[in-house]
């Protein structure tokens, strides 16, 4: 796959591996726009993009769950062992990661199905997960007002009379409310939104329109569910942030300069105490 291929039209792919789909250089994921922006920078993202890392362990049930819930994503395997102490447990772990499944110990098994059921008795994610949908259907364009080609992978695509669904599924240890809107700032997930909403406008997935969707599920019992639609404010900032990054990446790229937070200056800049706290001290200290 080259980029001449797909520079001047959206193209939709089905049945690509997640492997390949992460392994492209030839364009941006949401997650490389996030890391682009504070608190990450250029040079952090061109670093993980050329060293790519082994599994994270934490991620797994997370794939699992996918792969139970959309009936597509990576195959896994169950080790009947109750943790991870013995040699034997250790090696077909190893053994799994090397054949490119997900490793899970029996308990963790039991754990993935839970939350599956959860989500199929919610009454909000259940439906959203039910009936006609496309799980992980990777889908490129390009942006036109850089010329920087762009992806995504949906988690789930559910067309509806009038409109398309966009559903992202995630597991987490805390799906409460407060939580969730925590982690949609610290992990920037109104940027996500935001690219998601656009890439599947663009390739004509939506000729009505898209929504997309949030589904927060709690790693431990119940296994409680938080579905959440983003305001127009959130999605707007998202927007501009990714119209941002997407500069900042085609300046790289045409400059071949990748610079950190500080970027291409001889000065020493000055740092200020985070808002809140200046005010905070300045009132107690500053009179």
């Amino acid at each position: 796959m080259t980029a001449a291929a797909v520079v001047e039209a959206p193209q939709i792919i089905d049945g690509l591996s997640a492997d390949d789909y992460h392994a492209d250089r030839t364009s941006i994921s949401s997650s490389g726009l996030r890391t682009l922006l504070p608190p990450g920078c250029p040079a952090q993202f061109k670093y993980d993009r050329d060293h790519p890392q082994p599994p994270k362990r934490e991620f797994d049930l997370g794939h699992a769950a996918h792969t139970v819930v959309l009936g597509k994503g990576e195959q896994i395997t169950v080790v009947d062992y109750s943790d991870w102490k013995k040699a034997e447990a250790r090696a077909e772990r190893d053994a799994a990661y090397a054949a490119g499944t997900v490793p899970l110990l029996a308990k963790e098994w039991d754990q993935v199905q839970a939350m599956a059921d959860a989500i199929r008795q919610h009454p909000q994610a259940g439906p959203l997960f039910t009936g006609e949908g496309i799980a992980e259907r990777s889908i490129y364009w390009t942006d036109p007002a850089t010329g920087v080609r762009c992806r995504i992978r949906p988690d789930w695509l559910k067309p509806l009379p009038g409109l398309t669904l966009c559903v992202d599924l995630k597991t987490t240890t805390d799906a409460s409310p407060t939580a969730v809107q925590k982690s949609i700032e610290k992990y920037a997930y109104h940027q996500q939104d935001a690219l998601y909403c656009d890439g599947t406008e663009a390739a004509g997935l939506a000729p009505d329109g898209v929504r997309f969707l949030f589904v927060f599920v709690d790693k431990n019992p119940p296994h409680l569910i938080t579905v959440r639609e983003l305001d127009d404010q959130a999605r707007d900032i998202g927007r501009a942030r990714n119209e941002h990054a997407l500069r900042l990446y085609a300046d790289c790229v045409a400059t071949g300069t990748w610079p950190d937070w500080t970027g291409p200056t001889a000065d020493i800049p000055f740092i200020n105490l985070p808002t809140w706290a200046a005010i905070r001290q300045a009132e107690e200290y500053l009179k």
